[in-house]
């Protein structure tokens, strides 16, 4: 018997001006959502002419080395990476390679997975590392930015050349904005937007300042000075100097990930203001490195940085104030696409189950306290070990240049199998291919200098994702689903057996999938075998997310019984999953319908014994035991990712049942047993005989020959254990 039917509603909590999604799940375009956009997605990008040109000069000799050949050069090699990669590769081509809405690398995957099984491997690498590197991120955008308060009076007074201060001050800065991620994106954007818009005006009227100084610095527009800059004996760099240029265009691979917080159109409506500021305030940087190169006083200043230097003194302190909010904005677009990143990787069985909230009505705005608390641990270890922003550059770029590459392939992929252009999608892939290739050579240099710490991270998260994906092919090799109406005899009489203590009025297991009349072999394992669990009623109850923010449906499959209940629940994404409160309404419900008799109670604090029973709650995990016939290695898997699945947090929470009765109770992995030795009974020596000197009590062969071996196996040991990279494996939504 089947049925569905509305959980109770809750007054809807739309506030006003969210933004909504249209009838393709994108979030539509408005001028508020283009502010939250710029608040939001550019602020990684939006801050690099804070280090960029810093970086280049100092990497090429400092000032003493500036001329007008590496001026150009620099300035049109910064301006077509920019052009080439971000706008062209990310803006046009992969941002219209998106799922659902959202984007990403693992949207990106999801699109192209099953095409090849090989395919995985490029989305975790590329997950991995941008992983890995949104966690120094804000470390090196905000210390630049606190730097930048040496260049005026009253900032010297405050800090001096005592690099602890700026360390606290950015410790400081940036605990407060991952305390803040819980508010929201949408909440955020509203704050930070007005203020990035500033920010790239400010940027861009900065920049015309000197430009109009020197209008043949628009001569870095055409391509062909930054071609022969990198062969040009000036340039004492080498192609190293592209570990320089690359930091332009590091915040690419964040806007493609946060494009669900946002939607398209309204990144595709306000990059083209965003560039235009960046372009021209790279301009102005290189028409004042023209006119100051001989300065005595500026050849003086160590680490000198031309983004502030080149401003007014009275116009310093409003610049420094500004870059500073603005840098604590920039790990906004990071921070962002790392929870849309994990998130993806969740649902990919790539990651663990992890607690998700949704602080607003758009579902691809979400926040992940676990991965918030981890990136801000991450954060703050950066900037202890690094100390300054010079050291910070020096490692800054080396992962994401992986990123990159993992996503040109995907999106090759994409446009040669999805799209059917395969000759357009060689050349993008020979075309960008090559250009990230180099990239990334030129940035090997900083492995030495620090680039060996972000890929030791995203080594560590490599390795989680591979654990993951592995354990999970393993243990799905050993799923089986049983049909429950073909125990519903024995249910009945365990039900009635008074042999058994009565567990509960309402016994609940929680399931990971939802299939119509069939459960886990594992679950009717625990119910009969694994202890015997005498109850009124068993709960077989599955909660599934829906796309909309406010669903509350529910659908009972009673199984011709009074007793047993399939029920899944389908809560919106912003629905509180407190599984024990609807379920005493379902079970109020069964009871008003006469499908579920009144579970009274005789005892009670109340005058008047509620007519619903009590619940215990039953968490099932899997676990190997000695006999479990595994590979080493495949041991090895199963053991770690029992040890993560421990780190991540219970079910209890996700479900808020942390004031319920629960328990959990561990079933083993029916994977193919090792053969186990049997035992011959060896007989005690009948009354008054004594054993001969040096014989055994009982005559026989020795222990050696008596024992021999059994094989058990488990009925399904034929199913081989599923590769790493196998597809067609069932998801714990499907």
């Amino acid at each position: 018997m089947f049925a569905q039917q509305a959980l109770e509603p809750t007054p809807d909590r739309h506030t006003k001006g969210e933004a909504s999604k249209g009838a393709s799940g994108a979030i539509p375009f408005s001028l508020g959502m283009v502010l939250v956009t710029l608040g939001v997605v550019y602020g990684d990008i939006g801050t690099s002419p804070m280090y960029v040109m810093k970086a280049i000069v100092g990497g090429n000799g400092g000032l003493a080395t500036v001329g007008e050949e590496l001026v150009l050069g620099a300035l049109s090699l910064v301006i077509w990476t920019l052009t080439l990669v971000t706008t062209v590769k990310y803006v046009l081509i992969a941002m219209r390679a998106d799922n659902g809405g959202e984007g990403g690398i693992f949207a990106l995957y999801s699109l192209v997975r099953r095409r090849s099984k090989w395919l995985i491997l490029p989305a975790m690498v590329g997950g991995a590392t941008l992983l890995a590197d949104g966690i120094l991120t804000p470390a090196v955008t905000v210390t630049t930015a606190i730097e930048g308060l040496r260049t005026i009076e009253i900032g010297q007074q405050l800090i001096g050349s005592d690099q602890g201060k700026v360390v606290m001050i950015t410790i400081a800065i940036i605990f407060a904005l991952f305390m803040a991620q819980r508010a929201g994106t949408s909440n955020i954007g509203r704050a930070f937007g007005p203020v990035m818009t500033v920010w790239f005006g400010f940027l861009g009227a900065a920049g015309i300042m000197h430009l109009v100084e020197n209008p043949g610095i628009l001569r870095a527009l055409n391509p062909i000075y930054g071609i022969m800059f990198l062969v040009s004996p000036h340039n004492h760099a080498g192609l190293m100097i592209l570990g320089s240029v690359f930091l332009a265009t590091t915040g690419a691979e964040a806007l493609y990930s946060d494009m669900g917080h946002v939607g398209k159109p309204n990144i595709f409506a306000s990059w083209p203001f965003v560039k235009a500021c960046l372009i021209l305030n790279y301009l102005g940087q290189g028409s004042w490195l023209l006119a100051n190169s001989g300065s005595e006083e500026l050849l003086a200043i160590n680490d000198l940085n031309p983004f502030f230097e080149m401003l007014p003194e009275a116009m310093r302190p409003f610049a420094v104030i500004l870059s500073t909010v603005a840098a604590i904005i920039a790990s906004q677009a990071l921070i962002t696409g790392s929870f849309t990143i994990v998130s993806e990787a969740t649902r990919l069985n790539l990651m663990p189950h992890l607690k998700i909230n949704y602080p607003s009505d758009t579902k691809g705005q979400l926040y992940i306290p676990i991965v918030n608390l981890i990136m801000g641990v991450g954060c703050v270890g950066v900037v202890l070990l690094f100390q300054t922003s010079s050291h910070m550059e020096a490692a800054y770029g080396l992962a994401i240049t992986l990123t990159m590459l993992m996503t040109s392939i995907l999106l090759f992929v994409y446009l040669a199998r999805l799209m059917g252009r395969r000759f357009g999608a060689v050349i993008f892939l020979i075309f960008f291919g090559m250009i990230e290739a180099m990239f990334f050579l030129s940035s090997l240099t900083k492995f030495r200098h620090g680039g060996y710490i972000t890929l030791l991270m995203a080594a560590v998260l490599l390795a989680v994702m591979l654990v993951w994906r592995r354990g999970t092919a393993i243990e799905r090799t050993q799923t089986v689903t049983l049909p429950i109406k073909d125990y519903v005899d024995q249910l009945a009489r365990l039900r009635n057996d008074k042999e058994y203590p009565l567990l509960a009025d309402n016994l609940v297991f929680l399931l990971n999938r939802s299939q119509d009349g069939a459960i886990d072999r594992d679950v009717l394992y625990s119910v009969l075998d694994k202890y015997p669990k005498r109850a009124r009623a068993y709960w077989f109850v599955t909660v599934l997310v829906t796309d909309e923010p406010h669903t509350r449906l529910y659908r009972v499959d009673s199984v011709g019984t009074d007793f047993i209940f399939h029920v899944t629940i389908k809560l919106g994404f912003k629905e509180n999953q407190r599984v024990n409160a609807y379920l005493r309404q379902i079970v109020g419900d069964l009871m008003a319908s006469g499908e579920l008799p009144p579970q009274s109670h005789e005892y009670s604090v109340y005058s008047e014994p509620s007519a619903v029973g009590d619940f215990r709650f039953c968490m099932l995990r899997k676990s190997l035991t000695p006999e479990s016939d595994l590979l080493m290695i495949d041991h090895m898997v199963m053991t770690a990712k029992y040890a993560i699945r421990r780190l991540c947090g219970s079910p209890a929470q996700w479900f808020g049942l942390e004031n319920a009765s629960t328990f959990i109770e561990y079933v083993p992995l029916f994977v193919k047993r090792r053969p186990t030795v049997h035992l011959e009974r060896e007989l005690l020596p009948a009354a008054g005989a004594t054993a001969a000197p040096g014989t055994d009590a009982q005559d026989g062969p020795d222990t050696a020959d008596v024992v021999h071996e059994e094989a058990i196996e488990d009925a399904d040991s034929d199913v081989d254990s599923e590769d790493l990279f196998s597809e067609g494996l069932p998801t714990a939504e499907e």
